[in-house]
């Protein structure tokens, strides 16, 4: 077997570890601005939805890599592995570099557009922050990069700690820059833009020392087009579909705000409530990247079914777990916000609907996709996902949410109707064997 459960433990607990401290120290950020005022806040706000998008686009350049790179090292072919992490990274620095450029330059156009007239001291705050933000891009995009080659060598370990780096120096300086030295929105986002750089800078010197099984070799700059096709033919579609994905959200936020502050407030607090229930998932959406890329290197099928169980059953079951937990004690974590009764009822109903279907439906809807798109099908995997997401979330969310007025229950309702349509499509897919076709590593 070409992983044990000491190599998966090795693996999956410091992704774990590590999503649960991306979420906490987000949360951080949110109370600390939230001192700056209600400009600052609505100007962070509306900038981290595009941000948001800037940033699953690019990561999937990351996936795109790190898809590669496993099924080189499964075939046993360091040489190719090592070669195909210099190409990722020379491909996600330049075009990021690009995008960070086109952003600056365009910033009033990009928020005039994607918002509309909104108040000019919200538009002071908000072109700080994105200007800032737009800075950081490139050495997340390393960061990225790197991280993913890591975890295709089965070391999680070492983003952890580079993880630990880059959230402590993000929290630590927006604590001085926001009360310390009173700098406003750009006292959030500076912190920000040095701890990606530190945290980028840091991995990629890490990726140099040639002890590891993948490492950066000194040499001149150049770009292999056959391995740079490859990476994006995983990485396109898959930044397509999370594009599609973010701009989804973002339209039903949009819708949302129609109905009122006790719905918006509602929805914030489940939203955040909701994404602690995904912890584990979200782990095993980069694991099974890794696993199954691997399995598919080694061009052995057997090995690609058998751990795809394997990591959907672990899935499956510390998904119950965490969601039964959080709606046992839900009443008193409700509490702690401080709602109004109405707010709180309508926030109860919401977790109870998202974190109840999740334990049946979110593993199978959000971590299966990444088992095909290891097995390079991933053009199935986007068309499924923009489909459901025009048709059900966005659609039915205004049938059920505006025309039925049922408001935020009524988008919720649509969001679970999403998950049920891509489990049936993508269980179908696997069961069907459509996939294996797609299993040819590029030579």
């Amino acid at each position: 077997m070409l992983f044990d459960k000491k190599d998966l433990k090795k693996l999956i607990i410091p992704l774990v570890m590590e999503q649960t401290l991306a979420i906490t120290v987000g949360m951080a950020d949110t109370m600390m601005i939230s001192s700056v005022g209600e400009a600052a806040v609505s100007g962070v706000s509306l900038v981290d939805m595009f941000n948001n998008l800037i940033i699953s686009v690019l990561a999937a350049l990351a996936t795109g890599g790190a898809v590669v790179t496993s099924q080189f090292i499964g075939a046993g072919k360091k040489e190719e592995a090592c070669r195909s992490a210099r190409q990722l990274l020379y491909t996600a620095g330049g075009i990021t570099i690009l995008v960070s450029v086109l952003v600056i330059l365009a910033r009033n156009l990009i928020l005039h557009l994607f918002f509309g007239r909104i108040e000019a001291d919200v538009m002071d705050n908000a072109v700080v922050y994105l200007v800032i933000s737009a800075l950081s891009f490139p050495f997340l995009a390393i960061y990225n990069a790197c991280a993913a080659l890591y975890r295709s060598m089965g070391n999680s370990q070492i983003t952890l700690k580079v993880s630990l780096l880059m959230n402590g120096i993000n929290v630590a300086g927006n604590a001085i820059c926001v009360f310390g030295l009173h700098m406003g929105v750009a006292g959030v986002a500076v912190p920000s833009l040095v701890s990606r750089a530190v945290a980028g800078l840091v991995l990629y010197g890490l990726l140099r020392r040639p002890r590891d099984l993948i490492y950066i070799e000194r040499g001149r700059f150049y770009l292999e087009r056959d391995i740079v096709k490859k990476i994006l033919f995983i990485g396109i579609p898959s930044g397509i579909e999370n594009g599609i994905f973010q701009l989804g959200r973002v339209l039903v936020v949009s819708i949302i705000a129609g109905f009122g502050t006790v719905q918006i407030a509602a929805n914030g607090v489940a939203n955040s409530l909701d994404s602690m229930g995904c912890i584990v998932g979200q782990a095993m959406n980069l694991a099974m990247i890794s696993v199954i890329g691997r399995c598919v290197g080694a061009g052995d099928l057997d090995q690609v079914r058998f751990y795809t169980k394997k990591l959907l059953g672990i899935t499956y079951l510390c998904t119950a777990i965490v969601n039964s937990l959080i709606l046992l004690c839900l009443p008193w974590i409700l509490a702690l916000y401080g709602l109004e009764q109405e707010t709180t009822d309508l926030a109860y109903t919401l977790v109870m609907i998202h974190n109840g279907m999740a334990m049946f439906l979110w593993p199978a809807s959000f971590v299966l996709p990444n088992m095909l798109r290891a097995c390079n099908d991933v053009k199935y995997t986007m068309v499924v996902a923009i489909f459901s997401m025009c048709a059900f979330r966005i659609g039915f969310s205004i049938i059920f949410g505006v025309y039925m007025d049922m408001g935020a229950l009524g988008v919720w309702m649509a969001m679970v109707m999403d998950w049920v349509f891509r489990v049936a499509c993508f269980v179908g897919r696997y069961f069907a064997g459509t996939w294996k076709k797609h299993c040819v590593l590029a030579e």
